[in-house]
């Protein structure tokens, strides 16, 4: 078996769909996902997952494995939950969006339309800034509090629960519901919702603000 050194029209191809990959997901990563969101664990995974997809799907391609080795990655990322949290559907989305872009820059064939794989990125970078800056769509997080004042979860009293959480959180909250009512300790489960731009606090989704020292 005969071993090649130096493929240079291979190597070109490689450097040059690599590069212009890295342009889309930084762009898609840094620019509009952690200018929105400020979440620097997922910039780093985000990263990180599109560059060994990319590489994976572009040295795999000569094995002709095709469509179905590509939405096996789908299906293999799809259910992927990290050990600590579950993703939120935001960065699941965006998890989503980079492992396609990723695998579309390394197994499009350029030379039978390179405007159409152009175009096709640009779309994806397009229809993300529309969503991100233009609609200005809020991202809506959600936490969960172990609340302590079992008299404010009455539905007249649902004023005084929000001012109330708003000033022991400091989050400026949009709404709050109640969930699981523990009338042996006076405690309530309370499921808050805020807008991440309207508020600095930047912890991970469904945290628990447990304000009784109970872990549960």
């Amino acid at each position: 078996m005969e071993i090649t050194l130096f493929n240079w029209p291979h190597l070109g191809d490689l450097l040059l769909r690599f590069s212009f990959n890295m342009i889309v997901i930084l762009i898609l990563v840094r620019y509009l996902y952690y200018k929105s969101t400020r979440r620097k664990d997922y910039l780093f995974t985000y990263v990180l997952i599109a560059i060994v997809v990319f590489f994976i799907c572009f040295l795999l391609e000569d094995l002709n494995i095709g469509l179905g080795f590509a939405l096996g990655l789908f299906a293999i990322f799809g259910i992927i939950r990290y050990r600590t949290r579950q993703i939120p559907i935001r960065e699941m989305t965006y998890l989503f969006m980079i492992i396609g872009t990723s695998v579309i820059n390394a197994l499009s064939d350029w030379s039978s339309d390179l405007t159409v794989f152009i175009f096709t990125n640009l779309a994806v970078i397009l229809a993300t800034f529309t969503l991100e800056r233009v609609f200005l769509l809020k991202h809506e997080s959600r936490k969960i509090v172990n609340y302590d004042k079992i008299e404010n979860i009455r539905p007249e009293n649902y004023h005084l629960l929000i001012r109330d959480i708003e000033t022991r959180t400091g989050l400026k909250l949009n709404r709050a519901e109640v969930g699981r009512v523990d009338f042996l300790r006076d405690t309530a489960r309370i499921f808050i919702y805020y807008y991440e731009s309207e508020n600095r606090m930047n912890a991970a989704d469904d945290e628990v603000f447990d304000n009784d020292g109970d872990d549960d």
